[in-house]
């Protein structure tokens, strides 16, 4: 509650300083080809495959191409591919590259480029790994040509290339995906519609990017990842700007552009204003997650994370990022995404207690000994900083051991790959946001994965036999009736596992000035096919 008086006093004073629409602080002729970007966060790590971070995806979908995409019905469909033959009833797949593709430093991009790439894709990716189970062989047949021959038909094969949800397949030179995929990348070349200019990236602060004019886009309209991929304006400019009020007052006085994800106490603010357009990008909605660490005390026990659960209400969650309107959020008390036919609440009993009283019992039953908890909290990012705060409220009012870590986004993206104890820099808690799609079902949710540090893990590394072979069981399903049973039965064995907690869906408005074009509706976050006027 103090937040939100704060920050609606925040709103007033930034209403009541607001200067009428001026001049941009750059010359005009170049403010008519730059778009000004307020991105979600700080971009740290240029490595998509490295890392699930949402702000690398969407730096990777500017300056890299995908053999395959996404559409808004979808459907698989052809992105840097021409098109493909399956053979061999379902066990080899041809590929066929678009003509004229090149990276930026000129070069062709090639068949092997797209081997190399899916290589080091699936070392890291959890739907990646199912083709490599099956995988008899996977060869570039010339510069245009590749081949996937599996030992057994896989029939997710396409939407696992095509998949937009967190580690997408990317292409990369081949001498770039030849680096071990848990080394982060030092090389910024990709074949999309943007080049990174890596000499103006000040991390932080700034990161730019100039249009390909040798990228050639498909001739069909975007829709999601797919179609055609223009770069409408001649420069992009991210600027790293963690004060909300700052940002604000920026985008009224036309110093920058658009705010992927403005503070929700400023919309109405914005929406008063003409020259602003403020619209949700994605009706599906952003997901909330309370991320453990299961390596390490004292969350590396079970009953002590189901005893957590207890202590939970989503909607403290859901009203400390959006406030009280109804409209703007949703409970689910579901470890898949609401819009999923997986979706389901099954098991899902110990997340409705929301009992303190009961949290504080069980954590004592569970053997909780005043073990230090660090919780890394994302202060530059607004909804995800929102939710870190009520976790640390409630762990202060548990009467546990915290240990509260503020600092950006981009050092949480970092820190979180640490394995190491609490002593040692390690970590207990972080907080982080999906989109609807990365929860869809169990090929998507990258968090479900249940390996400890086996390949196909991701941050948190809970274990669970159970939930793996269930999971090998979904890919195998034979109708979408068998594929729901088989996700409730995950699902009830995530609320005993309790890889982590989710805390529901809310809606991400964005703000972006009135002679902005070219916005892509769409759960995922691309900027290319945006413009201004007539740029």
């Amino acid at each position: 509650m103090h937040r939100r008086r704060f920050l609606g006093a925040v709103a007033a004073g930034l209403a009541a300083a607001a200067a009428p629409v001026g001049a941009p602080s750059v010359a005009q002729g170049a403010a008519a080809r730059t778009l000004r970007i307020v991105p979600q966060a700080n971009l740290t790590s240029l490595d998509p495959v490295w890392t699930t971070a949402t702000i690398t995806r969407t730096h990777a979908y500017l300056v890299y191409d995908t053999i395959l995409a996404v559409d808004e019905t979808l459907a698989v469909k052809p992105q840097a591919a021409d098109g493909w033959q399956v053979e061999d009833d379902g066990r080899t797949y041809v590929f066929t590259l678009r003509e004229g593709q090149k990276f930026h430093n000129g070069e062709p991009v090639r068949a092997q480029d797209c081997v190399a790439s899916i290589r080091r894709w699936w070392a890291r990716d959890g739907f990646g790994q199912e083709i490599a189970k099956r995988l008899d062989r996977i060869e570039a047949l010339d510069d245009r040509r590749f081949r996937i021959r599996l030992q057994r038909p896989f029939s997710h094969l396409l939407a696992a290339l095509a998949k937009p949800n967190a580690s997408p397949c990317f292409i990369m030179p081949e001498s770039v995906a030849a680096t071990d995929p848990n080394t982060q990348i030092t090389s910024w070349i990709g074949s999309g519609p943007y080049r990174f200019v890596r000499d103006e990236w000040v991390p932080g602060s700034r990161a730019v990017y100039m249009r390909n004019d040798a990228y050639v886009p498909r001739n069909e309209p975007p829709s999601w990842t797919a179609g055609g991929k223009r770069a409408n304006a001649e420069r992009m400019e991210w600027h790293i700007i963690t004060d909300p009020a700052t940002a604000g007052n920026a985008l009224i006085n036309g110093e920058v552009d658009f705010i992927e994800l403005p503070l929700h106490d400023l919309l109405p603010l914005f929406r008063r204003n003409r020259n602003i357009v403020v619209e949700t990008r994605d009706r599906l909605g952003t997901i909330g997650m309370l991320r453990f660490n299961h390596l390490h005390p004292p969350f590396d026990s079970a009953e002590i994370r189901r005893a957590f659960l207890l202590a939970i209400n989503q909607e403290d969650y859901l009203k400390a990022v959006v406030g009280d309107d109804p409209s703007m959020y949703r409970t689910s008390y579901s470890y898949w995404s609401l819009g999923s036919p997986m979706h389901t609440e099954a098991g899902a009993e110990p997340l409705k207690v929301r009992s303190l009283d009961r949290a504080r019992e069980a954590l004592r039953a569970a053997g909780y000994t005043n073990q230090k908890i660090v919780q890394l909290h994302a202060s530059d990012f607004p909804t995800i900083g929102a939710q870190s705060q009520v976790t640390a409220d409630l762990i202060r009012r548990l009467g546990l051991n915290l240990e509260f870590v503020a600092t950006d986004w981009g050092t949480v993206v970092q820190r979180r790959a640490s394995r190491e104890p609490v002593e040692r820099g390690g970590w207990s808690i972080f907080h982080t946001t999906w989109a609807g799609p990365d929860w869809f079902d169990p090929a998507a949710a990258v968090g479900m994965r249940a390996v400890g540090t086996g390949p196909g893990s991701w941050f948190g590394w809970p274990t669970s036999e159970r939930m793996e072979a269930l999971r090998e069981q979904w890919f195998d399903a034979p109708s979408l009736e068998e594929q729901k049973r088989i996700a409730r039965e995950i699902q009830i064995e995530a609320f005993r596992v309790v890889p982590h907690v989710p805390l529901g869906h809310f809606l991400s408005p964005s703000a972006w000035r009135s002679n902005v074009t070219g916005v892509i509706r769409s759960p995922v976050v691309l900027f290319y096919n945006m413009g201004k006027g007539g740029a």
